[in-house]
């Protein structure tokens, strides 16, 4: 398809804008672009990025006040107008990254928030139907008949088939013994 011809399908987003993030997500230029920066940010706020950029600062001064006349790039004299306007620069990128970074971030922690609240409120319905089972379950054990009764019930039986028994048959001690043959 020719770069300047019109497009007919205008309802699809062009191919090749995005690529796959992770999990096989869709990442657009602006997510890229803001994982980059955050990247940078993150760089920029580690211990070793002020110790390499003080000690390019200390070089830049050593060579620039000690080295040789005809190498030297940056005057003293003018105060150091290179390196300054390389710190000022620096310093003017390195702010809007790190508000976007802390941007971004706000939106992570505001989503996160979201979902914990979420989360919450299920762990409280749950909490509340597992109390209200609870307490279904003790008044349904309080309609059980306890130990006591129980014990009661079956004297009383045991009592009422003993008054409802034939008398006893007197056994016979002699089993097993023929009594014809004495």
């Amino acid at each position: 398809m020719n770069r300047f011809s019109r497009r007919r399908d205008l309802g699809a987003p062009l191919a090749g804008r995005a690529t796959r993030g992770p999990a096989g997500s869709r990442v657009d230029g602006n997510e890229r672009f803001g994982r980059w920066t955050e990247g940078i940010a993150r760089g920029m706020g580690t211990p070793w990025f002020l110790l390499a950029l003080t000690l390019f600062c200390v070089l830049w001064l050593l060579w620039n006040t000690f080295g040789p006349q005809h190498l030297r790039f940056d005057s003293p004299a003018l105060g150091f107008t290179a390196l300054t306007l390389i710190l000022s620069l620096q310093a003017s990128y390195a702010a809007p990254m790190i508000l976007l970074a802390q941007n971004r971030q706000d939106d992570r922690d505001r989503v996160q928030i979201e979902q914990d609240r979420k989360q919450a409120e299920r762990n409280l319905a749950d909490t509340e139907f597992l109390a209200r089972e609870v307490v279904a379950l003790r008044i349904a054990l309080k309609d059980l008949p306890d130990r006591e009764f129980l014990r009661q019930e079956l004297r009383a039986l045991l009592a009422e088939l003993e008054q409802d028994a034939p008398p006893e048959i007197p056994t016979d001690t002699t089993r097993g013994k023929d009594p014809d043959h004495d």
